[in-house]
């Protein structure tokens, strides 16, 4: 059983739910994202989002962007992103995904990236800019290897393509939260929580909600209806505003306070 799936089924058998955390690897450097990821298990990171490095991020707001481009500027390729990923399988137990644009993955190759990818202990793969409709050749090559094709649903999403997603995706359902690109805000639709109940009544495997979550008070909003909470912007933010042990330690109780709610206990 691929890890993303143990996670759930195990997380489900005590009542809690995932969390989720993404970092742009390579930002601000490669050894940097290497102790902000084991930073973030030691703090209750359940699965581990990477973000590779793209220059043209079309789905992800100014914090990401901007995130990229350090990254890049600092020599944070795509053979490195998978590099990085392989040496933080050696420590790490819990699953990794990488997100990342559909153009690097198609010039290294389909079939490239999804064996080299597993034989560096990735998990899954999200592509945010992969349509359904154009994602099977990918999906083939994905699968045939052991990595999860994790697709993305949208608030425009009708119901037969969110059921469609909900058959076709592997390891969970990314439920994007806001139509828009990434970026921490204050407040979430007021619409998300009867959507997301919909979406529970339309599919059955595993759902998680991402863009925008910033608070420990909103992933406690969002906790009942999704089975994880992925948390990005409000992370990447910390990280381009503070250095050395003082990034290790925020980020480290950041996590901390957004994983709490996600216990059965809420603390």
């Amino acid at each position: 059983m691929n890890r993303i799936a143990q996670v759930f089924r195990r997380l489900k058998a005590r009542g809690e739910k995932a969390l989720i955390p993404f970092i742009t690897a390579g930002d601000p450097d490669l050894e940097t994202s290497r102790r902000l990821a084991l930073t973030l298990a030691r703090s209750g990171a359940d699965i581990l989002e990477l973000g590779i490095p793209f220059s043209d991020p079309l789905a992800d707001g100014p914090t990401i962007q901007a995130a990229s481009q350090r990254a890049l500027k600092a020599g944070a390729t795509f053979p490195a992103v998978l590099e990085l990923a392989g040496r933080l399988r050696q420590d790490l137990d819990l699953p990794l995904v990488l997100m990342g644009y559909y153009n690097p993955i198609l010039q290294h190759g389909l079939e490239k990236t999804a064996r080299e990818a597993a034989e560096c202990g990735v998990d899954g793969f999200i592509i945010p800019d992969l349509p359904l409709e154009e994602a099977e050749p990918w999906r083939r090559a994905a699968v045939a290897h052991g990595v999860a094709p994790i697709f993305l649903a949208a608030p425009t999403s009708g119901p037969e393509r969110l059921r469609r997603l909900g058959r076709l995706t592997r390891g969970f359902l990314y439920y994007v939260s806001i139509t828009g690109i990434t970026g921490a805000r204050r407040e979430l639709p007021p619409e998300l929580a009867e959507a997301l109940r919909e979406l529970r009544r339309l599919v059955s495997c595993p759902v998680a909600v991402g863009f925008g979550i910033s608070t420990p008070e909103q992933v406690a909003g969002l906790a009942p209806y999704v089975d994880g909470v992925v948390v990005g912007s409000a992370i990447v933010e910390r990280v381009a505003r503070l250095q050395g042990e003082a990034l290790l330690q925020e980020i480290g109780d950041f996590v901390a306070a957004l994983k709490a709610p996600l216990r059965p206990s809420g603390a």
